[in-house]
């Protein structure tokens, strides 16, 4: 199992128990003055009082808004060689970024060269290395200040066997227009 994905996991699990950790230690744990500004839930952020002035009206339950990220993807592309992939432009908070989802099964480690082209001819490349086995992954390029419309931006994902003159296995894009049946 990816090592990455069980420290993830572990580490969501920890901050899920923490509600439940104050709420097995009772009413009484979250209102006891240590003479310090309050307790373990305060300190956290998890006390109705923390971080209010007097008389403000507690947030909302439920995790802080986050920003918006719209997407634009090309169609989900596979080839006979076992390479799967869908590639998108992402765009929120006034940044754009191109990711490029994939799975490989073709049994042998891949290279997959992710670019991103905006207005006025700029452009930002990332490579990824791919590993052999059927794992979905995704390859992701920095996020950079948007110029213009969502619509001005283009991703293009390219996977082939890093290091050789082999044929591109498979070429995925964000406006890719999607496979006909003929």
């Amino acid at each position: 199992m990816n090592l990455r994905l069980i420290g993830i996991g572990a580490g969501v699990l920890i901050i899920l128990s923490l509600p439940l950790a104050g709420a097995i230690a009772g009413p009484d744990f979250a209102v006891r003055d240590d003479g310090k500004g309050g307790g373990l839930l305060t300190s956290l952020g998890l006390s109705e009082s923390s971080g209010r002035p007097s008389g403000a009206k507690p947030a909302p339950p439920g995790p802080p808004e986050q920003p918006r990220t719209d997407a634009r993807c090309g169609p989900e592309l596979s080839s006979p060689q076992g390479v799967e992939a869908q590639t998108c432009v992402l765009t929120g908070d006034g940044q754009s970024w191109g990711r490029s989802y994939y799975r490989n099964t073709s049994g042998r480690p891949l290279e997959s060269v992710l670019t991103v082209m905006g207005p006025a001819g700029r452009t930002v490349q990332i490579r990824c290395a791919i590993g052999a086995g059927d794992e979905p992954g995704l390859c992701e390029t920095p996020r950079e200040h948007s110029m213009g419309t969502p619509d001005r931006y283009a991703a293009v994902a390219e996977f082939a066997v890093p290091d050789a003159e082999g044929p591109l296995l498979l070429r995925s894009g964000s406006n890719s227009p999607a496979p006909t049946g003929g």
